[in-house]
């Protein structure tokens, strides 16, 4: 008999699905914004310090180069975000908030406490300084392994 755990009682299925339905939760909020998710990430990096690199947003948020390409590009034909070369090294790209992006702040911050509260309804703050410690651990776990 083997001692692995099905999939369905499996720690790492669990973690999957939980992510899934927070990222579905986050969309539903996001959407009613006009945002898609991940965006409000960017915006709140570049809220705490706006005219960043691309590549240091990438480092910020642990994405690739790639990706984040992408991302700003929608950013961009949505006007939430400009993108200017450096004055010092015009190969290097400085992503900026506009007005829309800035007025979008205060309701990105309350979507992100609903969120919050959200998933961490029903557990005591006991609860959620022991889930945090085990979820850094988890986290911990799987960057060692990369």
């Amino acid at each position: 008999m083997s001692s692995c755990p099905s999939m369905q009682e499996s720690v790492s299925y669990l973690l999957v699905q939980i992510c899934k339905a927070h990222r579905n939760y986050a969309e539903t909020l996001l959407n009613e914004m006009g945002l898609h998710t991940g965006q409000e990430i960017f915006l709140m990096q570049l809220w705490a310090e706006e005219g960043q690199s691309q590549s240091q947003l990438a480092e910020s948020i642990c994405v690739q180069p790639a990706t984040i390409t992408k991302m700003l590009q929608r950013m961009e034909g949505g006007g939430l975000i400009e993108r200017r070369p450096d004055q010092d090294d015009s190969r290097v790209s400085r992503v900026y908030l506009t007005d829309k992006s800035r007025e979008l702040r205060e309701q990105v911050e309350q979507m992100w406490g609903e969120l919050e509260a959200r998933t961490m309804t029903n557990l005591s703050t006991d609860e959620r300084i022991l889930l945090r410690r085990l979820l850094l651990q988890v986290q911990a776990n799987l960057v060692k392994a990369e």
